[in-house]
């Protein structure tokens, strides 16, 4: 058994059976639709979310857990053994949770001293998050120490990178959450953006005038930011499954991918993209 826990949030968005084999611990957001209070893939599932949005008159929004919960987190793993936490974290220009954790590091410190938590902002979301959970998670059942676990995770910011697209930014628009590609707003009818984020916050990385150029510009990104080495990808998605095999096709044919699978966005960052949308979440891996 690993001596280092390895936490994260629910908008990770990893698949649950790797969530279970790497023994990946997660924390829930919460999403206010009306009176209701919903805990991310906890009390509301992606496929019931993405099909009440589809008939939403209005959005709904979202908040990053608090230091109490944690705070609740960090106590149920110290209460089983664990004397070594990496807690980590989607971007904190996008989110409080990077805060609110490191206030629940602080608060650890009364009741249970001797634990040590390392919390990482990741300075991206989604499946890029996801990444560097997994490979800390990996790390962490493979023996090595917080230190070299922690030092995984931040290596691997630089080196992880998002490419989506939407039919639409209203959705990023209204959340709050359009950063940098505000400027793709006031563009043509029809227009696919492309968009990726850079020093944590969205920003605009392409446009096409349809899916299949959107995707065809995703394995052009990808390969070029590739090259000759290899890659780890995450096919991301919010009710898009048949559109993201499209887009592992494409990029499969240009770039050499050593490991791969498909992933559904939590229902949590599903408000912000919107139903529909597609991309991927990939990192380069470093040559030894």
């Amino acid at each position: 058994m690993s001596q280092v826990a390895v936490l994260t949030d629910s908008c990770a968005s990893i698949p649950e059976g790797m969530l279970e084999s790497l023994q990946i611990h997660t924390v829930a957001y919460y999403i206010h639709r009306g009176a209701e209070i919903l805990r991310d893939l906890v009390t509301i599932q992606r496929e019931e979310f993405l099909r009440w949005m589809t008939t939403a008159r209005s959005l709904p929004t979202t908040a990053c857990p608090g230091p109490g919960d944690y705070l609740e987190a960090y106590c149920s793993l110290a209460k089983a053994g664990k004397q070594e936490i990496i807690s980590i974290h989607m971007t904190s220009k996008g989110s409080g949770a990077f805060q609110a954790a490191t206030v629940a590091r602080a608060m650890m410190k009364d009741e249970y001293p001797d634990v040590r938590i390392e919390v990482v902002d990741t300075q991206n979301v989604s499946l890029c998050q996801g990444w560097m959970v997994i490979e800390a998670a990996r790390a962490a059942l493979e023996g090595r120490s917080l230190d070299r676990v922690t030092a995984t995770v931040k290596r691997m910011i630089l080196l992880t990178h998002m490419i989506q697209t939407a039919d639409t930014l209203r959705y990023l628009y209204l959340g709050g959450r359009i950063g940098k590609a505000q400027q793709l707003l006031g563009g043509m009818l029809n227009i696919k953006p492309l968009i990726g984020m850079e020093d944590g916050v969205i920003v605009p990385i392409g446009r096409a005038y349809s899916r299949g150029q959107a995707y065809q510009q995703m394995a052009e990104l990808v390969s070029e930011a590739v090259g000759q080495g290899q890659a780890k990808i995450a096919y991301v998605h919010a009710g898009a499954l048949r559109e993201v095999e499209r887009i592992r096709t494409l990029v499969e044919s240009k770039v050499q991918v050593v490991e791969s699978f498909a992933a559904e966005l939590s229902p949590a960052l599903a408000v912000h993209t919107g139903p529909g949308t597609a991309g991927l979440c990939y990192y380069i891996l470093e040559r030894c």
